[in-house]
């Protein structure tokens, strides 16, 4: 029988479910059978491309803590991923398949639970960040992975540094393939993350000529795979590291216009190594000077292939992990008689990696950086505000000085120096709201990391205590 391989992807944006699609066709071109999970925001390009998938629960800590609310992401995020665990390990137990190609860390860890052979796919290694504690999420994910993982396979467009982990296969980007180029191809394809919006930008590129698609656009149905049109295109403009695979294996030339931390990350490493192919454009009118003059474009080939040919030629070796097992009993049903708190008490990781992730999420020296960014643009509208005043003042000035003279002169130096105080006084507010809350968010950031270290050095000594002693149990029983 052909080798049945299990692939899932993670639940937030649909760029995790396009990257694992593309294993997935890999592996069934080399004669393997694939069964899909993950649900969440890439369902819908799973079944476009003709697959029927497993949902677990979805986790999705970004969204969660959009509220800025730590408490929401403890009582939400934190059980919901116990929950994904569970119902991973419960899948895996009843459709036994020969191995698990990942980029959930929680299918990861439930295939550790289970027995399965694991390998990973993750581009977002420690050295990427600059805070301390997303550095640390980041480094403990990847650390139990590398520990766990038949292969870590790790996609980049940039060269080889000192901050990639040893244990770690460098592969080339990772995107769903797609036959030839679309007809009409637009000059700009304008891909938005789940977490953006380039909506404007879009508008103001057509506003300048530009023939443009924002597959964010309320009659743009989703395709199967948008590599065609990337083809096609002049430029992509995007903000998420997936958009950028694509547009490398393309071969069109791209803008990064990053958003969140680790899209920032992604585009300040594209900076760092000047990687050809792509331009990174921190403001707005910086992607329209950069699509009206880009880059040139990208060469690569696709990863995808190089995954799915060392999955299957490892599985065509006799399998060392295939044991005799019962016939388990139907997937939800052991869904259902799981329980997470179950898998809290019986698994200690668990927690510390919930913990670690939900840290990671809701990085205090964040709050710092928003806060900031918000006082300087009160600062940049206060001091509009005051020149607009002042500007006003010395109009009324000049009328007055026409028909009033000595009078007109004292009316226009007072609203002058009205409209000079007004955006002195703004400037030295929103400075100081900004030093403050970078010395909070600094401060809070560094308690944080205390604790999440303290938490992973203690998760680790109870699962190597459990594993030394027999005593972890397993979760889901057939």
């Amino acid at each position: 029988m052909p080798p049945t391989v299990a692939v899932a992807h993670y639940p937030e944006g649909a760029g995790h479910a396009t990257r694992m699609l593309a294993i997935a066709n890999a592996i069934e071109r080399r004669g393997g059978t694939v069964r899909m999970a993950g649900g969440g925001a890439g369902t819908e390009f799973v079944a476009l491309n003709g697959y029927d998938e497993f949902e677990p629960t979805t986790v999705d800590f970004i969204d969660t803590y959009q509220g800025e609310s730590v408490w929401q992401t403890a009582s939400r995020s934190l059980p919901a991923s116990m929950s994904r665990i569970v119902e991973y390990q419960a899948w895996l137990t009843a459709t036994e398949p020969d191995a698990l190609v990942t980029d959930d860390m929680f299918a990861a860890m439930a295939a550790s639970r289970c027995d399965v052979p694991l390998y990973v796919l993750k581009h977002d290694m420690p050295g990427l960040y600059h805070d301390r504690l997303e550095r640390a999420g980041a480094g403990f994910h990847t650390l139990f992975q590398l520990s766990t993982a038949e292969e870590f396979f790790y996609p980049v467009v940039w060269p080889a540094s000192g901050v990639d982990p040893e244990a770690a296969t460098r592969i080339p980007p990772v995107a769903l393939n797609g036959d030839g180029t679309v007809e009409d191809a637009p000059d700009v394809v304008v891909v938005p993350s789940h977490y953006s919006s380039l909506s404007r930008i879009a508008e103001h590129l057509r506003r300048q000529g530009y023939d443009v698609l924002d597959v964010a656009d309320d009659d743009w149905d989703p395709v199967p795979t948008l590599l065609p049109y990337l083809r096609g295109a002049d430029v992509v403009v995007c903000s998420g590291y997936s958009t950028i695979m694509d547009a490398a294996v393309a071969g069109t030339s791209c803008v990064v216009h990053p958003e969140t931390d680790e899209q920032a990350a992604v585009a300040d490493w594209l900076e760092r190594y000047d990687v050809e192919g792509f331009t990174v454009a921190d403001q707005p009118i910086d992607v329209l000077d950069a699509v009206a003059h880009p880059p040139d474009a990208p060469e690569f080939e696709n990863g995808a292939e190089f995954i799915a040919n060392t999955v299957m030629t490892d599985l065509r070796d006799p399998d060392p992990y295939a044991e005799p097992s019962e016939t388990p009993a139907s997937t939800e049903e052991n869904v259902e008689r799981s329980s997470p708190v179950g898998s809290l008490v019986a698994i200690p990781t668990l927690t510390v990696v919930g913990a670690t992730t939900a840290a990671t999420a809701v990085a205090p020296s964040r709050i710092g950086r928003r806060l900031g960014r918000a006082a300087a643009r009160i600062a940049g509208f206060a001091r509009g505000g005051g020149r607009r005043l002042l500007g006003g003042a010395k109009w009324r000035g000049s009328r007055l000085r026409a028909g009033a003279g000595g009078a007109g002169r004292r009316v226009a130096e007072g609203a002058s120096q009205s409209g000079r105080g007004v955006a002195d006084a703004a400037t030295r507010a929103s400075a100081s709201v900004a030093s403050g809350a970078r010395y909070v968010g600094g401060r809070t950031s560094d308690g944080v990391v205390g604790a999440a270290s303290e938490l992973a050095s203690t998760g680790h000594g109870l699962v190597e205590r459990s594993r030394n002693l027999s005593l972890v149990p397993s979760v889901v029983k057939s």
